[in-house]
Order: C-alpha cells, then sequence, then structure tokens
C-alpha cells in the first residue's frame, strides 16, 4: 500500500463521519500527511468523485465563495472497507517481520 492509498483511504474515512468542504479535508490531511501537496489532494477528490466513491455539491454561502462539499457514496464505503483491509493486512506483516 503507497503513500497514495493512504491518503485516499484518509479521505474516505473523513467523509465516513461527515460531510466536509475541500479546505477543511485539506487541513486534516495536512495533519497526518504534511509534506503532501494541496494540488495532489485536490487531484485525489476529483478522481475519488470522477470514480463514484464521492459526491460532491454546493454548501451554503459564506463569506466568501461558495464552499465545495463532498460526502461519500456507498461505493465509497465499500472502496474504504477494501483499503482499510489491505492497509490491516499491511500493517499485519510488517509486524511479523518486526518492524512495528
Amino acid at each position: 500500500m503507497l503513500k497514495k492509498d493512504l491518503i485516499e483511504l484518509s479521505l474516505l474515512h473523513l467523509l465516513t463521519e461527515e460531510d466536509l468542504y475541500g479546505y477543511e479535508i485539506l487541513r486534516r490531511i495536512h495533519t497526518g500527511f504534511p509534506g503532501t501537496q494541496e494540488s495532489a489532494i485536490y487531484a485525489l477528490l476529483r478522481g475519488l468523485c470522477k470514480e463514484g466513491f464521492t459526491q460532491q455539491y454546493e454548501g451554503h454561502m459564506s463569506d466568501g465563495p461558495v464552499r465545495k462539499y463532498y460526502r461519500l457514496t456507498e461505493a465509497g464505503r465499500e472502496k474504504r472497507d477494501a483499503l482499510l483491509e489491505e492497509w490491516r493486512h499491511l500493517r499485519d506483516a510488517l509486524a511479523s517481520f518486526g518492524i512495528e
């Protein structure tokens, strides 16, 4: 499982709990992956939408521009579960080598 997959898993997991707008997702992802480019995270979000794992919609007006929110779809939940299983397998494999 590569960094991209871990970020995708993190994005999908965040959206399991609540719908979020792009900048809020970016802020949260940067706490776990501080060196990741904003453009890479937004590209992953666009890709998840295009593949049907998330949906994008416009939220309520704020003081600035209209916010684009993301929500998880049922396909996204299935993708998250598959990535989570892959992560657990990798974690267990590394632990079996004494890497923790």
